[in-house]
């Protein structure tokens, strides 16, 4: 036979097993001899061909069943495996041993030198195997009790208060803890094994006092209480404006004030404005040696409101309200560390820190007051923290806490006089309302003058002296009978709501008739309205109480009637003060 040249044969060999890998190639490289041994005219070719195709799909086939196979050993080996524990991991020490938590009992274990360092964190869950090696971390359990700090120690555990009769706790902090500011009061998450502190829970409670900006209400949006703005913008902002001055006379800035008067004549919007001077103040100082000397001890470059109403302290829980009142005055002092000043507004505060009662009988200002009078002196002094007290009834609260050194100012908001009435009207009703076509007309279409017209309506309706505006009449001691007219019981909210009564009048017309406006007839019905919605005398046991919010003096009164006119007069007499 004449040589020839061997023929090669394309063959997919990479599937053939590893395990027979020598037989199939001694098997194909003897086709292949034999294929290149015989003619291409030899009627063996053909069936030599189909051998081999038929070995290379059986080879295939094999390859295909030993691949599937695997997989079902690997699945049966899983499923027969013992199981994996899942532990808390406690410490991590540099010689690859770990200290884990598992099962209630405390394992010094191995590491997989395979697992980071950078993974592993103190608290978080780890699976360990038969061995109790950790072979893999499984990140923070989701969930975990949640407990509140009692103390913080210097090398950063925390103490934990538990229920009455049971003691308290340490625990250490997680990874993701270590270095963080924590401060008793605070709310963490525990591990499952509760001896690690894993995550700092931020309480909404403890911030739902602290506005994010400063009111914006301005001196300018108050009517009237010259005297009052004037007293509280003197003790509060000149200490800042001329803090050099202050500082030649050792002048210490008072540290509370109380503001007081009759319902609904600003005792809150002075409060707020009071913040919002501040604020501004803070952030365009005035003069160069502003709060650089003085009474403040360090720079202040910015403000801290938080306004709190005196009924969300209160909590049913005993030891909740004191506790409250705590958080508040640290939350105080962290702001003004912080280069802020803080600004504590505490309205309805008699509701809160009312005259203590004898011990033999609980009350809750037996606790309250003496916590507020021991935040309020302080062992850091508290000099940068303006507290200011708002309240209706400063007969109630607690001498103690109205005494020079505490509450150093007592500012007395009056109702207003008709100059101020005057003023805060023109606050409420500007010269931009839609006023009726006819009227501005009849005043050339001057809609300042329509305004000035509509504000001297009011004021007449309100300060007259004839029949239809007396509102109560007070029987006193002596027999004599003493009238209360309209102004006598006059309030900013009083006015404001005349104003919005005239403008829902209007309104009314307008869905009506499109071109309608503002009518003087609308000020008659509006100040009638008012009053007769508002005259509603209180029950037999506090009509002595409600004279005092009117700023009249109840002693020397025996009865009190309401004065309704039906053609003629009709006094009825429904109370008695015994």
């Amino acid at each position: 036979m004449s040589d020839k040249p061997k023929k090669t044969f394309p063959g997919n060999k990479n599937k053939i097993s590893s395990q027979d890998e020598s037989t199939d190639e001694n098997v194909f490289s003897l086709l292949d001899e034999c294929l290149a041994s015989i003619s291409e005219d030899s009627p063996h070719q053909e069936q030599l061909y189909k051998i081999r195709h038929h070995l290379l799909q059986e080879g295939a086939k094999y390859d295909h069943q030993k691949t599937e196979l695997k997989k079902l050993e690997t699945v049966v080996e899983k499923l027969t495996a013992p199981a994996n524990r899942i532990g808390t991991l406690l410490d991590i020490h540099t010689d690859g041993l770990v200290q884990i938590f598992v099962g209630g009992s405390e394992f010094y274990t191995n590491l997989d030198p395979r697992l980071s360092s950078t993974e592993l964190k103190r608290g978080a869950q780890v699976l360990i195997n038969e061995s109790y090696a950790v072979i893999k971390t499984l990140g923070y359990d989701r969930s975990g009790p949640i407990v509140k700090i009692g103390d913080v120690l210097k090398d950063g555990r925390l103490r934990i208060d538990q229920e009455p009769g049971r003691p308290g706790v340490f625990l250490g902090r997680g990874s993701d803890l270590e270095g963080l500011h924590l401060k008793p009061g605070d709310e963490i998450r525990l591990d499952p094994s509760h001896r690690l502190a894993i995550e700092y829970v931020s309480s909404s409670k403890s911030q739902q006092h602290l506005l994010d900006e400063p009111p914006s209400v301005s001196w300018e949006e108050i009517g009237g209480q010259e005297e009052a703005i004037s007293s509280i913008r003197r003790a509060i902002e000149h200490p800042l404006l001329h803090a050099g001055i202050f500082s030649q006379y050792d002048f210490s800035q008072p540290k509370g004030f109380l503001l007081y008067g009759p319902p609904g004549c600003g005792k809150t919007l002075i409060g707020q404005a009071t913040a919002n001077s501040l604020a501004q103040l803070l952030k365009d100082p005035p003069t160069e040696n502003f709060v650089h000397e003085g009474s403040f001890t360090n720079a202040i470059s910015s403000g801290a409101f938080l306004h709190i109403k005196g009924p969300e302290i209160l909590n049913m829980w005993v030891g909740e309200s004191e506790r409250i009142i705590r958080g508040l005055f640290q939350q105080a002092r962290e702001r003004r560390k912080a280069g802020a000043l803080p600004f504590l507004f505490i309205d309805e505060a008699e509701s809160i820190l009312g005259t203590r009662r004898a011990m033999r009988s609980y009350n809750i200002s037996n606790t309250l007051v003496p916590m507020f009078c021991a935040e309020l002196d302080g062992i850091e002094s508290l000099h940068d923290v303006v507290v200011i007290l708002a309240s209706n009834r400063p007969d109630l609260i607690d001498p103690a806490i109205l005494r020079p050194g505490r509450i150093d100012r007592k500012i007395k908001v009056r109702r207003p006089s008709r100059r101020e009435a005057e003023n805060i009207l023109r606050i409420y009703l500007p010269s931009t309302l839609p006023f009726d076509k006819r009227l501005l007309k009849t005043l050339n279409n001057d809609s300042d003058c329509v305004r000035d017209t509509l504000i001297d309506d009011i004021l007449g309706k309100v300060y007259s002296r004839d029949k239809k505006s007396r509102v109560l009449s007070i029987r006193l001691r002596n027999g004599k009978r003493e009238i209360l007219y309209r102004d006598d019981v006059i309030s900013g909210a009083i006015l404001a709501s005349i104003v919005c009564r005239i403008k829902e009048l209007a309104i009314k017309r307008t869905i009506v008739d499109s071109s309608a406006g503002i009518l003087r007839d609308d000020v008659s019905l509006a100040v009638e309205n008012e009053y007769a919605e508002g005259g509603i005398l209180p029950p037999d046991d506090s009509a002595e109480e409600w004279l005092k919010l009117l700023d009249h003096h109840p002693d020397q009164v025996v009865g009190i009637s309401p004065l309704r006119n039906f053609g003629m007069e009709q006094e009825l007499l429904v109370k008695n003060i015994v």
